[in-house]
């Protein structure tokens, strides 16, 4: 999906001023949330409470109202009094803002588009409605930003599990606001464009990744032979088709910008100015992650004392095949026969006795590895453009939520 670019004009005039939420164009406001907004309580949950005319409606909660989105897969019920539907209700325009939660979740916001009608709203979560002059849109995109972040931080209360901000505190939020409707529907249209190409990227990746997991599954055990090849499969214990042995690092020897990769306990590599293989490799932690954490490497390396390398390979063995397949089939072995102590742990006859399902022949599993291959790498592109969506994403944001980009010609 394609997101076109914004007719973006540089602000030359009416000149920036400075602003206590810095600088911006100078026909801009400055304004309290409360000065163009309500700010509506929800009601909050009594189990023991009666009714004289009860309705039982679906209810928003904090775990709803997520960053910039709904989650809406699980929409809770509460009885309320059929008179209270209209005070409490949430109206299509409404922006969500979380009263509670992690400190770094106060004010989450979200766009209310009508999804569910009746809906109503609970204690936790506020219902901010715009009046004129303020687009909810814009505010729900303003909600993100580095300035309004950092207020939510600074006016929330934390208590030892919590933070919470209250309505009278949320009311202060200042909003930086261009001087036109018009031009704050532009700028949220551009943010949700933004947003609409950063989707497609995530649905794509969630696909891909779908379909390379189904490859893996259905190449590494035969059940999908590629043309031209066919023959029984066999298997065979690790420890006969490769040694198997831990490093001899700890982590104090790593150097900062150092030459060498340094295979340690997590799925980070850190670097070294020794080495200690210079081979082709397979490195699997045997504590922290088990089951989940695998290396492919072919050179000049070091192994911490707790990373076990899988080294020299038979010749009817590809050990890039044998990595695949231990990504796959090798975490539930691992689980079963750790060793449970304070940190779960693996010992090496784990890895000695763990059975390894193998093509006939290494042209077989060769062709196999160069599909998986060509997948990972689509994937990890798509990943890369993803990444660079949600940066440019966020700098586009930054720039246009502060007028550093205009959309409209600015008045004279």
């Amino acid at each position: 999906m394609e997101v076109r670019q914004p007719n973006a004009k540089y602000l030359t005039n009416p000149a920036y001023r400075e602003s206590e939420i810095g600088s911006i164009p100078g026909d801009w406001a400055v304004i309290k949330l409360a000065s163009r907004a309500s700010i509506q309580s929800g009601i909050a949950k009594n189990s023991s409470a009666m009714f004289r005319d009860p309705v039982s409606v679906p209810y928003l909660r904090v775990a709803n109202v997520q960053d910039g989105y709904l989650d809406l897969d699980e929409v809770s019920l509460i009885d309320i009094e059929r008179a209270d539907l209209s005070r409490y209700a949430v109206l299509p325009g409404d922006v969500l803002m979380n009263e509670g939660g992690d400190l770094d979740k106060l004010g989450r916001g979200a766009l209310w588009r009508g999804q569910i009608n009746p809906c109503v709203h609970q204690n936790h979560v506020f219902v901010v409605r715009c009046k004129k002059g303020l687009v909810p849109e814009y505010l729900n995109a303003w909600t993100s930003t580095t300035q309004a972040r950092r207020y939510f931080m600074l006016a929330g209360r934390q208590t030892t599990n919590l933070a919470s901000i209250n309505k009278t505190s949320l009311g202060e939020l200042t909003v930086a606001v261009p001087p036109t409707e018009q031009e704050q529907r532009e700028i949220a249209k551009a943010i949700d464009n933004a947003d609409a190409l950063i989707d497609s990227l995530e649905q794509l990746l969630t696909k891909r990744r779908q379909i390379k997991q189904g490859a893996m599954q259905e190449l590494l055990t035969g059940n999908r032979r590629l043309p031209g090849f066919a023959g029984d499969w066999t298997c065979a214990p690790l420890g006969e088709i490769a040694r198997i042995k831990t490093g001899s690092m700890n982590n104090q020897d790593k150097v900062e910008d150092g030459e060498f990769p340094f295979f340690v306990r997590s799925q980070s590599v850190e670097r070294i100015d020794t080495y200690t293989h210079d081979c082709e490799a397979i490195l699997i932690p045997g504590e922290g992650g088990i089951g989940s954490i695998f290396h492919y490497f072919h050179g000049r390396f070091a192994l911490h004392q707790r990373v076990y390398g899988i080294t020299d390979f038979s010749e009817s063995v590809l050990g890039r095949f044998v990595y695949f397949f231990m990504r796959v089939f090798f975490g539930p072995h691992a689980m079963e026969n750790s060793v449970k102590a304070t940190v779960d742990s693996l010992r090496l006859p784990t890895f000695m006795t763990f059975e390894v399902r193998l093509p006939p022949t290494v042209a077989e599993q060769t062709a196999i590895v160069e599909v998986l291959s060509d997948l990972e790498v689509n994937i990890v592109a798509l990943e890369e453009r993803l990444t660079k969506a949600r940066a440019l994403k966020q700098a586009m944001a930054q720039a246009l939520l502060t007028g550093r980009i205009r959309l409209v010609e600015p008045s004279a």
